[in-house]
């Protein structure tokens, strides 16, 4: 009687092509810098729908998701907006050998609240940004170890305005935080990545900063040597579909890798 009860459920199991229900092991724990949230949380929630895995998603500047990995942190993959730190874990040997992918791009722009009179600021050498911000300050991420910061001080250097520069700069936690602070009237200028303009009505774009004026903004993406999970490759292989790439692409990114079929 179990026998046949147990083959009339295959039966109908191969009929209708149900998916198998994840297990709640089934979960997997990204660290990602913080100017990736809204892509990567739609870009997880189609993978969980394909999939039945469930992603856990946790944002902050590159440099303190990549020194609490290094602490123990339980992750499975992270999502770096530079190479520096995954250069950092890669050399401490917590980086999976084998899964490392440059998976996005991005650029640098100058910002300003959505009502300023600011527009069309033409960056290039000796642009004098100290006076563009007058009485204010220049929000940017902790120009010492966040990406985003980073990106800006190589820029601003590049300009030949680091030093007057310096003195004004409002430095904040990781990039998101930076662009709150031009969002909320609290700094007239800000430096920010395209992306994170594009999802803040509260900001424009009044400036973009030359390719060459700093190092190219790749985020690179890998498994991480600690995880247990089963899930990292599949997941990893998903970001880099065609689906993943139209998701990343609405919001700004530039998709570096050969988009696979599915």
């Amino acid at each position: 009687m179990l026998v046949r009860l147990f083959v009339i459920l295959s039966l109908l199991f191969a009929l209708t092509g149900a998916a198998p229900a994840a297990r709640a092991s089934d979960t997997l724990t990204v660290f990602a810098a913080a100017s990736m949230r809204n892509a990567l949380d739609d870009a997880n929630a189609a993978f969980t729908k394909a999939t039945g895995v469930k992603v856990i998603a946790s944002y902050a500047a590159s440099s303190a998701l990549a020194k609490q990995i290094e602490q123990g942190a339980p992750a499975d993959v992270f999502a770096s907006a530079n190479n520096k730190w995954m250069d950092f874990l890669d050399g401490k040997k917590l980086v999976k050998p084998g899964t490392r992918v440059d998976l996005l791009g991005n650029r640098l722009v100058l910002i300003a609240p959505r009502d300023s009179k600011l527009n069309d600021v033409k960056i290039d050498k000796g642009f004098d940004i100290a006076q563009l911000a007058g009485s204010g300050r220049i929000a940017v991420a902790d120009v010492k170890a966040v990406p985003a910061g980073l990106y800006a001080k190589a820029a601003l250097t590049w300009l030949g305005t680091w030093k007057t520069a310096e003195p004004k700069l409002a430095q904040a936690e990781n990039v998101r935080a930076t662009l709150a602070y031009v969002a909320r009237g609290e700094t007239p200028i800000g430096i920010v990545y395209a992306t994170d303009a594009k999802i803040e009505p509260k900001v424009k774009v009044v400036g973009v900063f030359p390719a060459g004026s700093h190092p190219a903004i790749t985020y690179p993406v890998a498994g991480l040597s600690a995880s247990k999970s089963t899930q990292v490759e599949r997941y990893l292989h998903f970001l880099q579909t065609r689906a993943a790439e139209a998701i990343f692409e609405k919001y700004g990114f530039s998709f570096l890798p050969p988009p696979r079929a599915s």
